[in-house]
């Protein structure tokens, strides 16, 4: 799909700012040797916000750029082929969607727009993704609440400033009203953080009699499944362009890697078996972006189809992720099993991005349902 100029430009200075900034020996390994507790480098965060990155999805009424989730999708295209380790899908996507048009932009956006907040979603509460089965506990105790429960995959939580939580004021698991967003400090929740495999950071997230005040409520009581949704949809989508990138990326490696790598006195990309899979994966990668912008433009035109076509797009580029890493580390040979080589450390990322709001089966099932099957 074609981009506009000021698409191209958006494109090009996220790639060389995180080429140069965002790079793997820098960011990446840096922090997971150094056994970050966040995973992340808040210094590179803040260059987010001076290039204005984290704007992106904040309205121009309060400061950002009023763009889209076609823009984010640019961004993360260039995390995910960088492998760069960054808040800027939870926080300046996925948490700053959630919180737009409430009292708790005004207090957040701030901080998100300088590189200085860091926000985070709190939502499944069982190994696999269901949002649909939200049971945290939120029972109404004078002028506030009370919950009790869990939350687990939460991204980033144990980092956070805030974390928007959804969890139940009335109805029943299965039922989609009744769901609330809160904006939980930190501090309410007992947060047990968790080195995922790729040494990005998770949390496991307690509440036991947690007290918030009726102020903590995102939006209207009862009335949190819509700005969960989009939330999730931005996410989902974004989550889908940072794997096209992580694709891209590792294919990138590969495809170097067979026009210099000589076997039995030939470079091995003058094999052709070699040469099918390479370009079969280079085809497989160009449908992937392409699904994602398209899913990306139907978010933004508010198109009635986009449920359906996030879902392909996540669906989809989890999916070629997946071929790109594995490929990329079985015609790297022995190189391709070990540390020193960055190759792995796709695989890695591939495998945890492939679970975040959703798997490749989550949202194969809900192309199905949506699509009438």
């Amino acid at each position: 799909m074609l981009l506009t100029d000021d698409q191209k430009m958006l494109k090009e200075t996220a790639a060389n700012f995180l080429a140069d900034e965002g790079s793997i020996a820098k960011e990446l390994r840096h922090w997971r040797d150094t056994n970050c507790e966040d995973g992340f480098g808040h210094a590179l965060w803040k260059q987010f916000g001076e290039l204005g990155l984290t704007g992106i999805a904040i309205p121009e009424s309060h400061g950002g750029l009023g763009l889209g989730a076609t823009e984010a999708a640019l961004v993360l295209e260039e995390i995910g082929r960088n492998l760069t380790p960054s808040p800027f899908l939870t926080t300046a996507i996925v948490a700053a969607t959630a919180i737009e048009g409430t009292a708790h932009a005004e207090r957040w956006y701030p901080g998100i727009l300088s590189g200085e907040a860091v926000l985070a979603l709190a939502v499944d509460e069982s190994s696999r993704h269901a949002p649909e089965q939200i049971a945290l506990e939120a029972k109404r105790q004078g002028n506030g609440f009370v919950l009790n429960g869990h939350k687990q995959f939460a991204v980033q939580a144990a980092s956070a400033d805030m974390i928007v939580t959804a969890a139940r004021t009335s109805g029943s698991p299965g039922d989609s009203n009744g769901v609330t967003l809160f904006a939980v400090p930190r501090d309410v929740a007992k947060v047990e953080n968790v080195n995922l495999t790729d040494s990005s950071k998770a949390a496991y997230v307690h509440f036991k009699n947690a007290e918030l005040d009726a102020d903590a409520v995102i939006g209207e009581v009862d009335g949190g499944w819509a700005p969960l949704s989009r939330a999730l949809n931005a996410g989902r989508a974004g989550v889908a362009a940072e794997l096209v990138g992580v694709a891209s990326g590792a294919s990138a490696l590969t495809f170097d890697y067979l026009r210099t790598r000589k076997q039995f006195g030939k470079l091995i990309g003058e094999f052709q078996a070699l040469q099918h899979r390479a370009a079969h994966l280079y085809g497989e990668i160009e449908i992937a972006r392409a699904a994602v912008l398209k899913a990306a433009r139907m978010l933004d035109s508010g198109d009635g189809r986009a449920d359906l076509w996030v879902s392909v797009a996540k669906a989809k580029a989890a999916d070629v992720a997946s071929l790109a890493a594995r490929e990329g580390v079985q015609m790297h040979g022995g190189i391709g099993m070990t540390d020193e080589h960055d190759i792995g450390l796709y695989l890695k990322r591939e495998a945890v991005l492939g679970e975040l709001f959703g798997d490749l089966y989550y949202h194969r099932n809900q192309v199905a349902e949506l699509s009438g099957y």
